[in-house]
């Protein structure tokens, strides 16, 4: 065997192990979504989640991988790897929607919009930016740095929440008419804790992977360094949150603090590879706090999202683009106007195509569960099977 095969072994092993980790983020986020709604709500919650792996990565098997890169084929290592990897990727977008729209979104007209986001609208976002570039050439071609998805991955999914939460509307009693905020707390806070190292760890296979080989001691440094850079931004994002959460509450509240770790691995996935071992600090720390200030932004629109997905991904998807930018800019390449320009045109397709595909699916099939349904929870009508039969239902 010469070096050549060599190379190509090590890299499709390590490609394959990277896309395991990034599939234990299925578990990761069903157990923080199952953690953070209701009892009678986890069922469904669980069963959206394994239906959104399934049938996202079916319909980019059949249909999204090839809008978003063409004929399979890789010359570094098995193109069958190479697709693997991709396809672990393009359930974490549904995912980051379903969260957000959980305890009142039915569940088959949710797996229509999966079908089309795996199939049609994040392909193509993969084709301006990772792929082939359909825009190339056009006013809105692209040349935004982003390694693994901070604007492709987390904005897109935070983009099309917030139009499906425009959508379908809030939780019933969540915005009181006399005003303010009604606090439904999490069910499972143990839940919540696994679901969110389950997510930090996956990130490694994340980020890590996204660097593309390790076959040689270059790539390997750069693989260890993607790695480390991602885990430190994660350990910032958590910090800050702890020590806001202190100085404004005097309290530690487990399920902010997770959520700010999320923001930090969220805002250092799109140039781990580019930074030293200081500016992750930086980078995540921020993320960090932005989910402290942005949830209660979101709840003073009336905007519900039971999980933070909107506080987490889309906020932190664009500050990490936008960090790029300031924290990596080399004049060329990598600038400040490139990443906004990415941001916006991402963005903006993302959300006007999500808003009108979404608006035609509640036309048609109605995504909001009924008033009667949504107060008796949907594990009874969308699942039939209730996560704690034994629990008295809150209604």
């Amino acid at each position: 065997m010469d070096g050549m095969e060599i190379s190509y072994v090590i890299d499709t092993f390590f490609t394959l192990f990277a896309m395991v980790l990034i599939i234990l983020m299925v578990p990761g986020f069903a157990m923080l979504e199952a953690g953070l709604v209701r009892t009678k709500n986890v069922s469904t919650v669980l069963m959206v989640n394994t239906m959104i792996y399934a049938v996202a990565s079916m319909a980019f098997l059949l249909y999204g991988y090839s809008l978003a890169f063409g004929d399979f084929g890789s010359e570094s290592m098995s193109a069958w790897a190479a697709f693997l990897f991709q396809m672990a990727f393009v359930g974490k977008v549904v995912n980051i929607i379903s969260g957000g729209v959980s305890e009142r979104a039915r569940v088959l007209p949710l797996a229509l919009f999966t079908v089309i986001m795996a199939s049609v609208l994040y392909p193509i976002i993969v084709n301006w930016t990772w792929g082939s570039n359909m825009l190339e050439g056009t006013l809105f071609e692209l040349h935004m740095y982003d390694l693994a998805g901070s604007t492709v991955i987390h904005s897109t999914g935070g983009w099309a929440l917030l139009a499906a939460i425009l959508v379908i509307g809030a939780r019933k009693g969540r915005y009181p008419k006399e005003g303010g905020v009604r606090v439904i707390p999490a069910s499972n806070v143990p839940l919540v804790t696994l679901g969110a190292f389950l997510l930090w760890i996956g990130w490694f296979g994340f980020n890590g992977g996204s660097v593309g080989s390790i076959a040689s001691k270059e790539s390997a440094n750069a693989v260890a360094l993607t790695i480390m850079n991602t885990n430190t931004a994660g350990l910032a994002g958590a910090i800050i949150v702890g020590i806001l959460m202190y100085l404004k509450y005097k309290k530690l509240d487990i399920t902010m603090i997770l959520n700010g770790a999320l923001g930090g691995l969220v805002a250092i996935t799109a140039g781990p590879d580019l930074y030293t071992i200081y500016e992750p600090i930086l980078i995540g720390a921020i993320g960090g706090a932005l989910v402290v200030f942005a949830v209660p932004f979101f709840d003073k629109l009336r905007i519900d999202d039971p999980v933070g997905a909107l506080s987490v991904h889309l906020v932190n998807g664009i500050w990490g683009t936008l960090a790029v930018g300031i924290f990596a800019a080399n004049g060329e390449d990598i600038t400040f106007l490139n990443q906004l320009k990415g941001v916006i045109v991402v963005g903006g397709f993302a959300f006007i195509s999500s808003l009108v595909i979404l608006f035609i699916i509640n036309k048609v099939f109605a995504l909001r569960a009924a008033k009667d349904e949504e107060m008796q929870g949907l594990d009874v009508q969308e699942c039939g099977l209730e996560a704690y039969p034994e629990f008295k239902r809150a209604f």
